[in-house]
């Protein structure tokens, strides 16, 4: 019950998340996929559907869900990466596609993540996102960086997503 609460009472993403933030976790996106030839998507949602709630879904579910619907898998390198956020549960997911795979591990991924809370907890939410988009941005450098003096095609719009 007090998870269905949290989501039924949790207000809406874009309150936490004004325009001006949007659009600096949107150049924060495009700094780090100048770096890099991966690709890396923010999604927000404040809370699930009272439905999905009673259902179970949990927000790694949900975190996978939008990386379909977002296509972030479709990408030429298999190199996608999405940071999912959602504000009811106070979750962070991560999900990187196949490429990355035995690349960059689960704890790396945990770290970005824990960077993330770090900055939640204080209420600092847009200094959370650009941090945690800094820090995927630098693993995917690290085993896809850009090649000297070119730009590959931004195959990903850099705008957040509210769900």
């Amino acid at each position: 019950m007090r998870r269905l609460f949290a989501h039924l009472f949790t207000g809406d993403a874009q309150g936490r998340f004004p325009e001006a933030d949007m659009q600096r976790i949107a150049a924060a996106i495009a700094d780090g996929e100048a770096r890099h030839r991966g690709e890396v998507c923010f999604a927000v949602e404040g809370a699930l559907d009272w439905r999905d709630v009673l259902r179970g879904v949990q927000a790694r579910t949900r975190a996978l869900d939008a990386f379909a619907q977002l296509r972030v898998w479709d990408t030429a390198a298999n190199n996608g990466v999405l940071v999912y956020l959602l504000l009811a549960d106070h979750r962070i997911e991560i999900v990187a596609d196949r490429g990355l795979r035995g690349r960059v591990g689960d704890e790396q991924w945990r770290g970005v993540c824990l960077l993330m809370e770090e900055r939640l907890r204080a209420g600092e939410y847009t200094d959370a996102v650009v941090d945690a988009i800094a820090a995927a941005s630098a693993l995917l450098a690290a085993h896809f960086p850009q090649a000297p003096g070119g730009m590959d095609e931004d195959e990903l719009a850099n705008a957040p997503v509210f769900l």
